[in-house]
């Protein structure tokens, strides 16, 4: 039988964002396929979601694998033979204070290691998955962006971020908010909406407990482009339904 629901994958779905983001998700009737490096981490936050009523289901998705990967994209396939929602929430950065510039001290080894997990697993397990995005009705791809990555902010002495010159995560940002431009043009011919979203600076393991944003509030902005309508937009850069400069 047909799968009728909506059906979303989110990586790094575990904890933070991610998992709020599938608390979300499931309170509105969506089935959420969560995802983590350790399957145990994956099946105990599903877990949770079963025990509020949410449909929820559990796959070991380290996102710098291929094997995982492809292994997830069987796991859809055979089980709801579509994928609705594809949220890369999974992300890291070094452990450098945000306000620093590290510029000319960033490792080649770090910047490897930051756009694997941040940029370019994310275009290969969107790559993968989109096939059965395409089985959709209304696909809808997120990526986890962040103000970070926002070049016309960088330049703007002006702008509240100008300082946090993070070199490795900020530029694999704003690499990850170019494959949203593209990807988005690429299927604008489609029912398919590609957005890069900011959640907010929130109180995250990555964002610490300074941060000004509780979780739940952190998740709305994913959640909203998840479940845009056909006359939402598509090619865009949002946070909590307003727009931010490439």
């Amino acid at each position: 039988m047909a799968e009728t629901k909506k059906v979303a994958l989110i990586t790094g779905a575990n904890r933070g964002i991610g998992f709020e983001t599938a608390k979300q998700l499931g309170e509105q009737s969506v089935t959420v396929v969560l995802a983590s490096r350790k399957l145990s981490d994956a099946e105990a936050a599903a877990a949770k979601l079963k025990s509020k009523g949410i449909d929820a289901y559990a796959v070991q998705l380290d996102v710098t694998k291929a094997a995982d990967r492809t292994a997830a994209y069987k796991f859809i396939d055979d089980k709801f033979g579509k994928l609705d929602i594809l949220i890369n929430n999974a992300g890291i950065a070094p452990s450098a204070n945000f306000g620093t510039n590290t510029t000319t001290g960033t490792t080649q080894q770090e910047l490897r290691n930051i756009y694997e997990t941040n940029f370019f697993s994310v275009v290969a397990l969107t790559q993968q998955l989109l096939p059965l995005v395409k089985k959709s009705d209304a696909g809808r791809i997120v990526n986890l962006s962040s103000i970070l990555g926002s070049l016309a902010l960088h330049a703007d002495p002006k702008s509240p971020i100008y300082s946090a010159k993070l070199f490795s995560y900020n530029s694999s940002k704003s690499a990850l908010n170019a494959y949203t431009i593209h990807l988005a043009h690429e299927l604008k011919d489609t029912p398919i909406k590609v957005n890069s979203v900011h959640p907010g600076w929130v109180k995250t393991e990555m964002g610490t407990g300074a941060a000004p944003m509780e979780i739940p509030e952190g998740a709305k902005t994913s959640v909203a482009a998840a479940l845009l309508g056909p006359d939402g937009p598509s090619g865009r850069f949002i946070h909590l339904g307003e727009e931010l400069p490439w």
